[in-house]
């Protein structure tokens, strides 16, 4: 199939011109009028290359840039303006991640030549991500193997997690960054000591107090590597809790991103399931019930009798509802205003952010 490229303009002349300037080649081109529509495009199918105006009403250009790049992180993006001062051209680049900037008028041969070099860049992104599944994966095997009672366990909540995120109905390049989050969650723990990781004794304080640094350490591997913030956020925001008791932020609530509040669900319920050195295996329904006993403490409330509910019904998303729930809309809500926040240096330095 040909690249598809999106165009995003609010003047009607500047989205007929750029369609003529690519008549002659073999993408696939585009158009919309302004950011909420271009973001249904960008749910809806692959988009090779975005280029959008800064300037429109509603939400700019660059919120545009900053929202695909959670929605849709292998697209290319370009921006494209009047005005290309330095903290414009600045913001778009570090914040917004734009490939490369285009001032207006432009030149037809430079256009092309950019839109061109953007699909190869877009088609070496893919062609890497197709190999992430089986390197990521490799990854959390190779994480378990410090401790042997927890073989499986990334699996156990990727699959869990993604019967979540099937039931809220979330985007496709959400779902798989929960995958991936969900196989690298504790990531971070390839740096803890196996004589803390498999004691089956109560930690004391000091082993706390390393243990809990791993949300911390596993985010930090995975934001150099330049993976998408919903994957960092999960692997950092994983413990926290619903009541703000967890760690490391002490976040509550709705501040925890909903990734995270997923894996949440789906990291506790594996736990209190499966063997370990230091509590043994509860039964399902023994589980289920403890799951209901953390809503609203540890864990999202609403999300996890969404998952009580699968587990009652077989697992099947069409348990949920009849099409949808509230809780539903509410956890895509979060993606629609610019996707999932990133983590900032000042989190990450435990500051008030």
């Amino acid at each position: 199939m040909p690249d598809t490229i999106l165009f995003v303009d609010d003047e009607e002349n500047v989205l007929n011109a750029v369609t003529r300037v690519f008549s002659d080649t073999d993408l696939r081109i585009l158009t919309a009028p302004d950011a909420a529509r271009a973001l249904e495009v960008l749910r809806r199918e692959p988009v090779s290359v975005l280029v959008a105006d800064n300037l429109m009403p509603g939400m700019k250009g660059m919120d545009l840039l900053k929202a695909a790049r959670s929605l849709s992180p292998d697209t290319i993006k370009i921006m494209m303006t009047a005005f290309a001062d330095l903290p414009t051209v600045m913001e778009a680049i570090n914040r917004a991640d734009a490939f490369r900037f285009i001032v207006k008028p432009w030149k037809n041969e430079e256009l092309i030549a950019t839109v061109h070099e953007g699909v190869e860049r877009y088609r070496v992104a893919r062609s890497r991500r197709r190999e992430d599944d089986s390197v990521l994966h490799a990854l959390a095997e190779t994480i378990e193997l410090k401790d042997p009672y927890t073989r499986g366990h990334c699996e156990r909540v990727a699959r869990y997690a993604l019967m979540m995120a099937d039931a809220l109905r979330l985007p496709e390049g959400i779902r798989k960054d929960i995958r991936y989050g969900s196989w690298l969650h504790d990531c971070g723990k390839i740096g803890i000591p196996e004589n803390i990781l498999n004691a089956s004794r109560k930690l004391d304080g000091e082993e706390l107090a390393v243990i809990r640094l791993h949300p911390d350490w596993g985010a930090e591997v995975a934001r150099k590597a330049c993976m998408s913030p919903t994957v960092v956020n999960i692997i950092r925001y994983h413990h926290e809790q619903f009541d703000g008791r967890g760690y490391p932020s002490r976040f509550s609530g709705r501040d925890i991103p909903v990734e995270a509040r997923i894996v949440a669900i789906a990291d506790t319920y594996d736990a209190i399931t499966t063997e370990r050195p230091y509590s043994s295996a509860h039964p399902d329904e023994s589980a289920r019930a403890i799951l209901r006993s953390l809503r609203g403490k540890r864990l999202d409330p609403e999300i996890t009798e969404i998952f009580l509910g699968l587990l009652a019904h077989g697992k099947s998303d069409d348990s949920v509802g009849e099409n949808d729930t509230e809780a539903s809309g509410r956890a895509r809500d979060e993606y629609r205003e610019g996707g999932s926040r990133e983590v900032s240096e000042t989190q990450f330095r435990g500051e008030e952010a």
